[in-house]
């Protein structure tokens, strides 16, 4: 089966079933949540985490399916996800992500988060459950295009991602920019860089026609610069961004 980022099947839309501030009449605190994790946690699934290119320090092994489950227990609770974020546990900071409140990110709190980024399923759990709706978001997608460590760069693409989706306001102008940026740095050879350049560049040309156009010459273009990430960037989103699938919704779209 074709890679096409594990990333790529995280859950992005918000349960409207789950409270602001709590579910029901229960309470949390970080040390029942902490609990709560470590009861749900099975080291078998670590394992599997490292199949999947997740070699997190600090993990318990909590399944996504159990997150989710324990993140619709909790609901909404900023407060605790700020805790949860602080133990520096890798289970405990993709719940965070999970029961933030989006109206009470800032850019500080977004930056402070993403420095701590050392795999692949927090950086885009995080961006997909939480980020993509903060205000700060594609001020964030721009800035952390250019960062230096593999997951802090990702972080900026996964977002770009998530806003092409998301992000049903915004105009096309500020999708072609960020093609400039995609131009920019398709040349980084890191895995899960390159894949997230890749990623962005697909859902930015599957927004409509005329974008769909604007990616698929930006693909040509790097498809000929003889490089082999960009050119592995550029064949792979032309496989998706000129299939018939792809094409018929566009038009549907359109009419």
């Amino acid at each position: 089966m074709r890679d096409r980022l594990q990333s790529s099947s995280i859950r992005t839309r918000r349960s409207s079933g789950r409270a602001r501030a709590g579910h029901g009449t229960e309470t949390w605190n970080i040390d029942r949540a902490v609990d709560k994790l470590k009861g749900v946690a099975e080291k078998r699934n670590i394992e599997g985490m490292a199949q999947f290119g997740i070699r997190a320090k600090n993990v318990l092994g909590v399944s996504k399916p159990k997150l989710d489950e324990l993140a619709r227990n909790i609901g909404r609770n900023h407060t605790l996800a700020l805790q949860l974020w602080k133990t520096g546990i890798h289970d405990a900071r993709i719940l965070a992500g999970m029961i933030a409140e989006k109206d009470r990110v800032t850019a500080q709190l977004m930056d402070s988060w993403m420095r701590h980024f050392d795999s692949w399923d927090i950086c885009d759990g995080t961006c997909c459950h939480l980020f993509v709706f903060a205000d700060p978001a594609w001020t964030k997608a721009f800035a952390w295009s250019g960062r230096k460590k593999e997951f802090e760069k990702r972080a900026g693409f996964a977002l770009a991602a998530y806003l092409a989706i998301h992000d049903k306001a915004a105009p096309n102008g500020v999708f072609q920019k960020y093609l400039k940026v995609i131009e920019r740095e398709a040349e980084d050879e890191r895995n899960f860089v390159r894949k997230a350049v890749n990623w962005a560049l697909r859902n930015i040309g599957k927004r409509n026609v005329k974008l769909n156009r604007e990616a698929i010459r930006v693909a040509e273009s790097l498809r000929k610069r003889g490089s082999r990430t960009a050119g592995w960037i550029a064949t792979d989103a032309l496989r998706e961004l000129r299939s018939d699938a792809v094409q018929r919704r566009l038009q549907r779209k359109h009419v």
